[in-house]
């Protein structure tokens, strides 16, 4: 097995990296500098991160007041209290003012594990791609998690970056290139098509591999953008292929919803949604990830099944 990363590293020192030559850029937090791996980034910029405490609505009213000042706010917190208690906030002051904020979402869908249903956030995803104008980004692996980061830094608009907690191993070349709206084609394949995004694109492509040993070819797409999701892309697998399968460390209306929605309205064929169902029980991240169906094996059986129906 690959070695596992934790994509907070490569967002951390990319940003530090991005601060050195910008003074603009700044930091954002509730009391989560740890969570968010920016004690490095405190001690070398001090004033250029704020603290607000245990406010997550007056967190991204700053920072939308210092992007209208001139500044790059990247606003970092856990995403269960970041777009659940400042959901206002997101829409009304950071995407409807259309201000240059970076909400970074750390440990998002079940990451926190064994500290619950109050602490994992698997709705963020569902509730965020319906906000016009922002950019949702779930990188899968530290490449491409540092290439958004640049890339979020430069773009003129909001952007919300969903970055994992759980280590995962690297599924981009280190040089990849992000590109907003565009997905990557990570293994071919023309009998079935997994579409995946964030942490669950290193699970779909082992059983992609798994499954190209019993002659089935399955396509995975790594989705790095939810919002604006590919289309094209969705829509060719439809047509060259005999299904679809989402997973996705959210719920099933997150990346599922989406494709869903652009297979009914462009070439319907069966499309099967793995993801999380309901409040997650108290658990490992492992175990969670297996309860869900978020598991090779799990995820071969219901592509093999999908063609073999077809």
């Amino acid at each position: 097995m690959s070695a596992l990363h934790d994509c907070r590293d490569a967002f951390s020192r990319t940003l530090i990296e991005l601060a050195d030559h910008d003074e603009r850029i700044v930091a954002v937090v509730n009391d989560s500098v740890g969570s968010s791996k920016l004690g490095d980034f405190s001690k070398r910029f001090p004033d250029r991160l704020i603290n607000v405490g245990i406010a997550e609505q007056a967190m991204v009213g700053v920072a939308a007041g210092l992007a209208a000042g001139g500044r790059i706010p990247f606003v970092s917190a856990a995403s269960c209290f970041l777009t659940a208690r400042a959901m206002e906030q997101i829409k009304v002051d950071v995407a409807y003012s259309d201000h240059h904020v970076v909400l970074c979402g750390q440990s998002p869908g079940v990451a926190y594990g064994e500290l619950g249903p109050t602490h994992h956030s698997p709705e963020d995803l569902a509730w965020l791609r319906t906000i016009p104008g922002l950019t949702v980004v779930v990188p899968a692996d530290p490449a491409e998690t540092a290439a958004a980061v640049r890339w979020a830094a430069a773009h003129d608009g909001p952007v919300f970056l969903r970055i994992s907690r759980m280590g995962v191993p690297d599924v981009h070349a280190p040089n990849v290139t992000f590109t907003p709206g565009v997905a990557t084609e990570l293994h071919p394949g023309d009998d079935v098509a997994i579409i995946a995004l964030g942490t669950t694109v290193a699970p779909s492509l082992e059983a992609a591999r798994d499954l190209a040993d019993e002659g089935i070819g399955a396509r995975v797409l790594s989705i790095g953008t939810l919002s604006p999701i590919d289309r094209q892309a969705v829509v060719n697998a439809a047509r060259q292929t005999r299904g679809i399968v989402t997973v996705e460390e959210a719920y099933r209306s997150g990346l599922g919803g989406a494709v869903a929605e652009i297979v009914t309205e462009e070439h319907p064929v069966p499309v099967r949604r793995i993801g999380l169902d309901g409040f997650a029980p108290t658990g490992s991240t492992h175990w969670l990830f297996k309860r869900s169906g978020i598991d090779p094996a799990t995820i071969a059986d219901v592509a093999r099944h999908l063609v073999e129906e077809g």
